[in-house]
C-alpha cells in the first residue's frame, strides 16, 4: 500500500510505486466541488481530481488493475450541496441540490473517464473517513472485489 499524495509536486515521486500493481484506490474529496487547488487557485479541486483519475485509469501502466474510487467526505457534501450548486464545477448538471442526484451525477461523470468499461471496473464507493463502521464495510467491500479480482486472474473463478 502506497499514499502517493495528491499535490502536483508529489505526483513526480509515483513511478516506483507502479510495479504489480494489482489495485488502486483513488480517494477524491466530493465536498470540494466549488475549491481550488493550493498550488494553483485557477484550478477547480473536483475537475484537476477527475484529470488525475482519468490519467491514471487510462494509463498503459494500469490496463488491467482495478480501480476503486472513494467518493470521501460525504457528509460535508450533503450539507453543502443544499447551500452550494455543484454547477460551480459542473455547468451542464441538470439535476437538483441534493445528495442523491448530485452523487449519482458525479459518478457518472467519473465513470464516463473509462475508455475501457468492457475490461476495467470502477467499483466507487461514497465515504466519510470519520465514521469507523462504515470505513470497515468499505474496507471489507474492497479486500473481497480484490480477491475476486485475483481469483478470476488465476482462473479459479
Amino acid at each position: 500500500v502506497f499514499d502517493v499524495g495528491g499535490q502536483r509536486s508529489e505526483r513526480r515521486k509515483w513511478i516506483h510505486c507502479f510495479d504489480n500493481v494489482e489495485s488502486i484506490i483513488f480517494i477524491t474529496a466530493i465536498s470540494e466541488y466549488d475549491q481550488v487547488l493550493f498550488e494553483d487557485e485557477t484550478t477547480n479541486r473536483m475537475i484537476e481530481s477527475m484529470q488525475l483519475f482519468n490519467s491514471i485509469c487510462n494509463s498503459t501502466w494500469f490496463l488491467a488493475t482495478a480501480m476503486i474510487l472513494f467518493l470521501n467526505k460525504k457528509d460535508l457534501f450533503m450539507e453543502k450541496i443544499k447551500r452550494v450548486n455543484i454547477t460551480t464545477a459542473f455547468p451542464d448538471y441538470e439535476g437538483g441540490q441534493n445528495y442523491d442526484e448530485a452523487v449519482a451525477f458525479i459518478k457518472l461523470k467519473f465513470a464516463e473517464l473509462n475508455l475501457n468499461p468492457d475490461k476495467k471496473t470502477i467499483y466507487m464507493h461514497e465515504t466519510c473517513a470519520t465514521d469507523t463502521n462504515q470505513v470497515q464495510l468499505v474496507i471489507s467491500s474492497v479486500i473481497d472485489t480484490i480477491i475476486q479480482k485475483n481469483l478470476q486472474k488465476a482462473g479459479m473463478m
